[in-house]
C-alpha cells in the first residue's frame, strides 16, 4: 500500500508538470487531460477541479465549466469559485444569475469588480456602471487602464443616446480609435453631428494606422474593423437627410459581410426606416437580419423595441393585418405606456377604413395614460381632418390642457366654414404644431429629428391651407416637409404652386429641383396606349413634313392657308368641240348602245390547240435565229426574247389551202411537237 501510495504521488506531480507546462504554453485541451487524469486518482481535487473549470472556459465550454461547478458544490464553495462560476453565467447570457453571483460572494476581488461593471452595463444600469469603473480607475494601477477608459466612455455614450443625460467630460486623452469612436457616439445623442463626423473620421484614421502596423493584417480585416465606425456615419446621414448617401454605405456594409449579428442587425433597421412604404421586398429580405441569432445579447432594449416597431410598420406595409396587430399587441403589453403600439393598432384600423374604432382606440388609451393625453388627442384631431370634421379636431385639440387657454377655436359645421371659421382652425393647427415642437424639444434636447406624428401634423395643417386658399400661409409648412425630405416630389409641386402667387422667382429657382421627364421611368408606350382599342381619341400618324413645310412649322405666328383644290386632268384625245358621252360614267354593260362581245374575235388564239403543238412560223418568230437580231442573254425568268414587231399572221388566222396541205401540216406539227419535250 504504501508502495502504491507513493506511485500514485509520484505520477499525480508528473500530471501536474505537464499540466502547468501546458498551461504556459496556452494548450488547455491537452492541460485538461491531464487534469482528468489526476482527478482519476482524487476526483475531489479541488485545485485540479478548479484548473478544470480553467481549461473549460478557456476552450469556451462554458456550458461544460458550469456544470463541473455546480457538480461539486461542495468542494467548489462560493468564495473559492465565485469568479469563475460569474463569468461562466455572464458568457452564457445569464445576466441576472451573474449579479447574484458577485453579489453572494465574500470577497469582491479586483476580477469581480471587473466582471461587475460589465454585468451592470449589459443590465443598463448606467449610473452603477460609471460609479464602478471610476473605482477601478481610481485603486488600479496595471496594464489594462487603457481597457477600462474604453469602458468608461462606452457608459457616457450610452448614457447619452439612451437615457438623455448630458455627458460629463472626463479629460480622457482620446489615443485610440475605441475612445475616439465613443466619444462620437456621445455626440450623436447631443445632436452634435458634425462634430461627432469629425470625431468618427479620425477614429477611422486611427484605426488604419493602428491595424497596419501588424503585417499580418489585410486590407479585408480592415474594412471588417473599420464597419461599425461606417455604420455610424451613414447613420448621421441618415439623420441629415442625405438618406440615398446612407443607403449606399449601409449597403456596403452588409456586403461585406461582418461577423457582428448587432451590427447587421441595426443596419438592417435602419434600412428599413429609409425604405418605409416602399421597396417592401427588399425590407422584408433585410428583416430577416435583425432575427439572427443571438441578436438580442447584443443590442440594447431601446434597440430592439425600435425593431419590433419597425417589423409591426412593415406587416402593416404589407397588408399582414393580422401580423401587425399581434406585434403591437405584444409590444403594448411590455410596455403599457408606450405611445408608439397603440397608434400602429391605430393606423392598421385606418386603413382598414375603420376611423371610428381608431378614434375609440386612441380615447381609451388616453384615458388610461392622462401623462400621454396630449400627443393621443393630436393624432385624434388629425384623424378627424383627415375626415373632414374640422370642429371636432378643433373641441379635441381644446381637450388638450396645454391648449384650453388659447383662443382660435372653431364653434361652426365643417358645412358651414367662413374665413373667420378658416383662420381659427389655422391658429389652432399652428399652436398644436408648436406644442408638439416645444414638447419633443424638452424630451430630446432638440437634438432628434421630427418623429412621423410631427411630420404628419405638419402635413395635415400644409393640406388644409391649400385646400381652403391660403397658399400663402402653406409655404412654411411645405418648406419644413420638404427640408425633411428633399425626394419628395409632390411636397415640392405643393411648394413651387405656393411660391408662384407670391414670389415668382423662387418658384422658377424651385422648380429646377423638380425630376425631369428623362429620368421619369414611367414605362407607359403612349403610342400602343392611344392606338388600343378602348381609346376614346386615336391619334392619326403625322406626315412626314418636307423642308419648305418644316420652317413654315417653326415658324410662330404664322396662319396656315387653305389648301386649294386641284382641277382634274383631261384626256389627252379631248375635243372640246365634242359633247362628252353622258353615260361614260357607266360601266360598258349599263350603257345604252352596248351590243355584246361579238364571236370569233378573241385576242391572240394562245394555248387553245392541241397539248405539244406549236406554229408554223415559229422559227420564224423565235429572234435568236434571225441574222439580224443581235445575241442577248436571256432575262431571268423568261424562256425567250421574242420579236414584239413580227408580222406573221397566226395559223388558226390562216386560210387553209387545200384539205391534204392542212393534213400534212398537222401531221408536221405533232412530229415537231413531239421533239418539243412536253
Amino acid at each position: 500500500k504504501m508502495a502504491a501510495a507513493a506511485g500514485a504521488a509520484a505520477a499525480a506531480a508528473g500530471l501536474w508538470s505537464e499540466v502547468n507546462r501546458c498551461g504556459q504554453n496556452g494548450d488547455f485541451a491537452r492541460a485538461l487531460k491531464s487534469v482528468n487524469k489526476i482527478l482519476q486518482i482524487n476526483k475531489d481535487d479541488v485545485t485540479a477541479l478548479q484548473c478544470k473549470v480553467v481549461c473549460l472556459i478557456q476552450n469556451g465550454n462554458f456550458k461544460e465549466a458550469l456544470g463541473v461547478i455546480n457538480t461539486h458544490t461542495k468542494v467548489l464553495t462560493s468564495d473559492v469559485i465565485a469568479f469563475e462560476k460569474a463569468y461562466c453565467e455572464y458568457r452564457l447570457n445569464r445576466i441576472e444569475s451573474a449579479l447574484k453571483t458577485i453579489q453572494s460572494a465574500s470577497q469582491q476581488t479586483d476580477k469581480l469588480k471587473e466582471l461587475y461593471g460589465q454585468v451592470l452595463y449589459r443590465l443598463e444600469r448606467y449610473d452603477d456602471c460609471l460609479a464602478a469603473y471610476r473605482d477601478l480607475i481610481r485603486n488600479s494601477q496595471d496594464e489594462y487602464e487603457e481597457e477600462r477608459k474604453t469602458n468608461l466612455s462606452a457608459v457616457v455614450a450610452a448614457q447619452s443616446t439612451w437615457e438623455k443625460v448630458v455627458p460629463e467630460d472626463l479629460g480622457l486623452r482620446e489615443a485610440t480609435y475605441e475612445l475616439c469612436y465613443n466619444s462620437a457616439c456621445a455626440l450623436i445623442g447631443q445632436g452634435k453631428l458634425n462634430e461627432a463626423v469629425k470625431k468618427l473620421q479620425k477614429a477611422e484614421e486611427l484605426c488604419r494606422q493602428s491595424l497596419s502596423e501588424d503585417s499580418d493584417v489585410t486590407e479585408e480585416d480592415i474594412e471588417a474593423e473599420l464597419a461599425i465606425i461606417h455604420g455610424q456615419m451613414a447613420y448621421i446621414m441618415q439623420l441629415q437627410g442625405r438618406t440615398e448617401d446612407a443607403l449606399q454605405l449601409y449597403n456596403q456594409i452588409i456586403k461585406l459581410k461582418p461577423t457582428d449579428v448587432g451590427l447587421l442587425a441595426v443596419i438592417a433597421n435602419n434600412i428599413i426606416t429609409i425604405n418605409k412604404d416602399q421597396n417592401v421586398f427588399d425590407s422584408k429580405k433585410k428583416v430577416k437580419l435583425t432575427n439572427a441569432e443571438g441578436v438580442e445579447h447584443k443590442l440594447s432594449k431601446k434597440q430592439l423595441q425600435a425593431i419590433e416597431f419597425n417589423k409591426a410598420l412593415l406587416a402593416m406595409y404589407t397588408n399582414q393585418a393580422d401580423q401587425c396587430r399581434k406585434l403591437s399587441a405584444s409590444l403594448q403589453s411590455q410596455s403599457p405606456e408606450h405611445l408608439l403600439p397603440v397608434l400602429i393598432q391605430a393606423a392598421q384600423l385606418c386603413r382598414e377604413k375603420q376611423h371610428a374604432k381608431a378614434v375609440g382606440l386612441l380615447q381609451d388609451f388616453a384615458d388610461q395614460h392622462p401623462a400621454n393625453a396630449a400627443e393621443i388627442k393630436l393624432t385624434m384631431a388629425q384623424l378627424k381632418i383627415a375626415q373632414g370634421s374640422v370642429t371636432k379636431a378643433c373641441m379635441i385639440l381644446r381637450s388638450i390642457e396645454e391648449l384650453q387657454h388659447k383662443p382660435g377655436m372653431v364653434s361652426k359645421t365643417p358645412s358651414e366654414l367662413h374665413e373667420e371659421d378658416i383662420d381659427s382652425a389655422i391658429e389652432v393647427f399652428t399652436q398644436a404644431i408648436q406644442w408638439y415642437q416645444q414638447h419633443q424639444a424638452s424630451q430630446t434636447r432638440g437634438a432628434s429629428p421630427k418623429s412621423p406624428v410631427h411630420l404628419s401634423l405638419i402635413r395635415e395643417a400644409a393640406n388644409f391651407k391649400l385646400k381652403h386658399g391660403r397658399k400663402k400661409e402653406a409655404i412654411s409648412d411645405l418648406e419644413e416637409l420638404w427640408k425633411q425630405n428633399p425626394k419628395d416630389v409632390h411636397t415640392l409641386a405643393q411648394l413651387i404652386s405656393a411660391y408662384s402667387l407670391v414670389d415668382p422667382e423662387k418658384a422658377k429657382v424651385l422648380s429646377k429641383h423638380l425630376p425631369s421627364s428623362d429620368t421619369m421611368s414611367l414605362k407607359v408606350d403612349v403610342d400602343a396606349l392611344e392606338n388600343s382599342h378602348g381609346a376614346t381619341y386615336v391619334r392619326k400618324k403625322a406626315a412626314k413634313l418636307t423642308g419648305d413645310n418644316q420652317q413654315k412649322e417653326q415658324g410662330q405666328g404664322e396662319v396656315k392657308k387653305k389648301k386649294k383644290k386641284k382641277k382634274g386632268k383631261l384626256p389627252k384625245n379631248y375635243d372640246p368641240k365634242v359633247t362628252p358621252d353622258p353615260e361614260r360614267w357607266l360601266p360598258m354593260r349599263e350603257r345604252s348602245y352596248y351590243r355584246g362581245r361579238k364571236k370569233g374575235k378573241k385576242k391572240d388564239q394562245v394555248g387553245k390547240g392541241t397539248q405539244g403543238s406549236t406554229t408554223t412560223g415559229s422559227s420564224e418568230l423565235d429572234a435568236s435565229r434571225t441574222a439580224s437580231s443581235p445575241p442577248t442573254s436571256p432575262r431571268p425568268g423568261s424562256g425567250a426574247a421574242v420579236s414584239a414587231t413580227s408580222n406573221v399572221i397566226p395559223p388558226r388566222h390562216q386560210k387553209p389551202a387545200g384539205a391534204p396541205a392542212t393534213k400534212k401540216k398537222q401531221q408536221q406539227k405533232k412530229k415537231k411537237g413531239a421533239k418539243g419535250g412536253w
